[in-house]
């Protein structure tokens, strides 16, 4: 079910060519995975350089494997995005962490897999 607070995805903070940088990395390294974004960057209180906070929603809500993790990590800091991007697993964060995510996030990648379920 989907927080009454999403807002419209292109609202997010981010310059189109950030942007599209970000979601071909996505793409790239967890193409199966749907993605949120959440922080400063949907709720209007970020800067040029503030992170951006994102979620990966693995298939099944199931764990995204720590090398696949790790690989988009890594490739966020060898991009050339001019700040910080921090990747989380869903499945790995606590269920208030969860609650608090879902007050206010934007579906940044759907998932391509039908069982990504909340």
């Amino acid at each position: 079910m989907l927080s009454l607070s999403l807002k419209m995805a292109d609202q997010i903070h981010l310059l189109p060519r950030h942007r599209e940088q970000i979601e071909a990395l996505l793409q790239e390294h967890v193409p199966e995975a749907e993605v949120w974004a959440y922080g400063s960057r949907v709720n209007g209180q970020s800067h040029d350089a503030s992170d951006l906070d994102l979620v990966l929603r693995g298939p099944g809500l199931e764990k995204i494997p720590i090398g696949q993790l790790a690989d988009l990590k890594e490739a966020f800091t060898e991009s050339n995005i001019p700040f910080f991007v921090e990747a989380r697993d869903w499945a790995r964060l606590p269920a208030s962490f969860h609650k608090e995510i879902e007050k206010e996030y934007m579906i940044i990648q759907e998932s391509r897999s039908p069982d990504v379920t909340g």
